[in-house]
């Protein structure tokens, strides 16, 4: 990418990277319920990453080769948050709201 594109599309993918990274660091020491919760925010950046992705792919500030690298890569990651979180919706009791333990 050109200097401007870096400082302009670039640096909005690498903020949302490190917003990925932090939200998974998190994830990873949080209770359940909070986990979910995180997850649920981790799959929202990465959704977010890919359409950057996606838009300097399309506005050629990205070689081919490199957005099907980076796209590969980002589907697996994908497919592994939600891995992740389906594992610990089916291991998690519903909540139940307005109901009190007496």
């Amino acid at each position: 990418m050109s200097r401007e594109e870096r400082f302009g599309i670039g640096a909005k993918i690498d903020a949302l990277l490190l917003e990925l990274l932090e939200t998974l660091r998190k994830a990873t020491y949080a209770n359940t319920q909070r986990k979910i919760l995180l997850l649920d925010t981790a799959i929202i950046t990465a959704d977010s990453v890919r359409f950057f992705f996606q838009i300097a792919w399309e506005s050629k500030l990205l070689p081919n080769n490199s957005f099907e690298t980076l796209a590969t890569q980002l589907e697996e990651a994908g497919r592994m948050l939600g891995g992740w979180r389906k594992g610990l919706l089916s291991k998690t009791p519903p909540q139940r709201g307005g109901e009190r333990k007496e």
